[in-house]
């Protein structure tokens, strides 16, 4: 039995080419298309739950980190894999904030798409290398728990705290009324504290840990 996948963006030939790409995949089909958060919504009641719902992130009405949010709260079981046309950070992070499990780029190719299902499917998660995929992969609940316990101080848990936030590291000093070096020195010390390499990985263990704003 393939899995159900519901296709969410506003640009109907962008859709359509997911449809019939996917309809390629041996393990997957797309049950309907929807134009935003809001269609999904009323087209949603009354018909079976898929499994993966692919999510565009830019749409008019009700946007991807409205509708994920939603999702999250409403059917927390379904598996959100975010589209997008950018790889910046601020967007990742917000959208693993609000509940995507996965995280793609549109101009990916077929092969990844399925790649990138597949995993959904049986990982619980899927983000590309330069998404801090790693992050996700290597960090098991001992780990978490072990990286817990280590010994932050206040200012960087506070820190911590705002890397889950939209704002830059030089917002994030004005906030913490320092200077943009003392917040290079906590994010410094993090990453050696926890083993990572970019505000990604940051945001991620926050999010994991329950130290998200």
């Amino acid at each position: 039995m393939k899995h159900s996948i519901v296709v969410v963006d506003d640009h109907l030939l962008i859709a359509e080419a997911l449809k019939n790409i996917i309809a390629g995949f041996d393990d997957f089909e797309v049950s309907y298309i929807c134009e935003n958060g809001i269609d999904l919504q009323q087209k949603m009641n009354g018909k079976p739950l898929p499994k993966i719902i692919l999510l565009d992130i830019s749409m008019p009405e009700m946007d991807g980190f409205e509708t994920v949010q939603w999702l999250k709260e409403t059917h927390p079981n379904i598996q959100v894999m975010a589209l997008s046309m950018q790889n910046d950070d601020q967007s990742l992070i917000k959208m693993i904030k609000n509940g995507a499990k996965g995280y793609m780029l549109k101009n990916t190719s077929p092969k990844a798409l399925e790649n990138g299902l597949r995993q959904l499917v049986s990982k619980g998660h899927f983000f590309p290398d330069w998404a801090a995929s790693r992050v996700f992969a290597s960090i098991s609940d001992n780990e978490i728990n072990a990286k817990s316990k280590l010994n932050l101080s206040d200012r960087e848990i506070e820190f911590l705290k705002h890397s889950t936030s939209e704002m830059t590291y030089k917002e994030i000093a004005e906030v913490m009324f320092c200077s943009p070096r003392t917040i290079e020195n906590y994010r410094d010390s993090l990453f050696e504290k926890l083993e990572l390499k970019s505000r990604v990985g940051l945001a991620v263990f926050a999010l994991k840990n329950g130290y998200a704003e």
